[in-house]
């Protein structure tokens, strides 16, 4: 018979709740009660009252029963249709990258030294050589926590090099990235943004000629954007930094580099970017590990802060070993001289990635690309002869465009939940990120969309719209 729990201080879940175990262990390390353990916290600070819980789950059956009622509010992608993007995507995901990733060699593999022998290093270099070939770049980094963080760091890296302080950022970055990349790189760096062109929604060369001088360390824009469009003047862009001594950051998405142009070849000097869409899933907003990329020069390489794998002979005859190149430049190294503190990251996303892009393959990429730009050309043709509906920007998009909803008088929110009542995910509302679009949304269109789900799309909206 399992022992009832009678002391109503004790959690089920929470270690060491039980009182006694407590004032042993208080007692151990010299401490007179709990109130002590928090004496660094200011008073004014610290919660007095009574947290509103509900009564514990006594049982492992009640528990997991509660959870699954939660959890049947859901509606996830499997259900219904959805046109959300804007950074993460309901790409199709083949089981051979779940398979992989759920081996016990991988998938418990933290980020610590015992698991080299099982390939992780191995992996992740052939991931990095993936990446390497896809971008047209020779050094790519172990998979970092997200976009944000990674372009963050490609700036933070750019100022090292040039030993400047401004950014130039195009202002159709998404908010909450530019939000990350400013707070990442407070106070050392100072951003400015430069305008768009209202019709087309490339960046206005123009303004940024006005803006650049000696004292920018780099520009940064995204190759396709944030808002869906494909700029058509990365070379000009870079040609503009490059004339001043700065940097050009490129943010792209690597399943458009199928069809596109890689950054390399247009001018830039490091990219960054997610890698959600090679192979792994959204699961709750996650899998979003980011990248950087570079040449292979000093400059670059030693500024990275994150770790690098490469390969190397051993002293056995016809062996090769994998493991860090440069380590001393991480904060693994000598944490007090790192560049960047760099702690968990997101290494398994890396795994995933690989064996996507090992599965697809030069030709599958471009097949991939070529199917997304004509389902995309598919959907932007069919949702302009909705009535009330309108393209917002008229630049070539790759796998989303901006949809503008003013003329319809109904607002994105409530478009939205009209279209939830018919099992549809609509697009993501801009009208709080960007003001200037108002009762505008961004409508993605991947490989997991089809043409018939398009009809459907435009068919629904035509019955809601008034």
């Amino acid at each position: 018979m399992p022992t009832k729990i009678k002391d109503a201080g004790v959690h089920p879940y929470i270690p060491n709740s039980v009182p006694a175990v407590q004032r042993e262990m208080l007692r151990e390390i010299g401490v007179r009660d709990l109130e002590a353990l928090y004496a660094d916290i200011p008073a004014a600070l610290r919660f007095r009252g009574k947290m509103k819980l509900p009564p514990a789950c006594r049982s492992e059956q009640e528990l997991k029963q509660h959870v699954e009622r939660i959890l049947a509010q859901n509606q996830t992608c499997a259900e219904r249709l959805s046109f959300l993007g804007g950074g993460c995507a309901n790409h199709y995901v083949p089981a051979i990258c779940d398979e992989i990733v759920q081996r016990a060699e991988f998938l418990t593999a933290y980020a610590g030294e015992p698991y080299e022998d099982a390939g992780r290093f191995q992996a992740l270099f052939e991931y990095e050589s993936l990446m390497g070939e896809l971008l047209d770049f020779d050094v790519v980094n172990v998979p970092t926590y997200d976009w944000g963080q990674a372009a963050s760091t490609a700036l933070r890296m750019a100022a090292r090099i040039t030993g400047r302080t401004r950014i130039l950022v195009s202002d159709t970055l998404s908010p909450d990235r530019y939000s990350i990349i400013r707070n990442y790189c407070a106070p050392m760096l100072a951003f400015e943004s430069i305008r768009h062109d209202p019709g087309t929604g490339l960046l206005e060369v123009n303004d940024l000629r006005a803006k650049m001088d000696d004292t920018v360390a780099a520009i940064y824009f995204e190759n396709p954007s944030y808002l869906g469009f494909i700029e058509t003047q990365g070379e000009a862009i870079a040609g503009i930094a490059h004339r001043h001594g700065g940097l050009c950051v490129v943010g792209t998405d690597p399943l458009a580099l199928g069809v596109l142009k890689p950054p390399s070849q247009y001018g830039a000097d490091l990219a960054c970017g997610c890698i959600q869409g090679l192979g792994n899933h959204m699961y709750f907003g996650g899998s979003v590990a980011g990248f950087i990329a570079s040449r292979d020069e000093p400059k670059f390489v030693l500024e990275y802060p994150s770790r690098l794998f490469g390969i190397a002979r051993t002293s056995v005859e016809d062996e090769w070993g994998f493991g860090d190149v440069t380590y001393g430049r991480t904060s693994f190294d000598k944490r007090e001289k790192g560049k960047e503190f760099i702690g968990t990251a997101a290494a398994l996303y890396g795994i995933a990635a690989a064996v996507y892009l090992s599965l697809l393959g030069p030709r599958g990429l471009r097949e991939l690309g070529q199917h997304l730009l004509q389902k995309n050309l598919y959907a932007r043709k069919t949702l302009a002869r909705v009535r009330g509906l309108s393209l917002r920007f008229s630049a070539m998009s790759f796998k989303e465009f901006v949809i503008d909803f003013s003329r319809t008088g109904l607002s994105v929110r409530r478009i939205n939940q009209a279209l939830r009542k018919h099992g549809i995910f609509g697009g993501h509302d801009l009208s709080a990120e960007f003001p200037a679009l108002k009762n505008c949304a961004l409508y993605c269109f991947t490989e997991a969309v089809s043409q018939a789900d398009i009809d459907r799309l435009a068919q629904t909206l035509k019955t809601i719209l008034p």
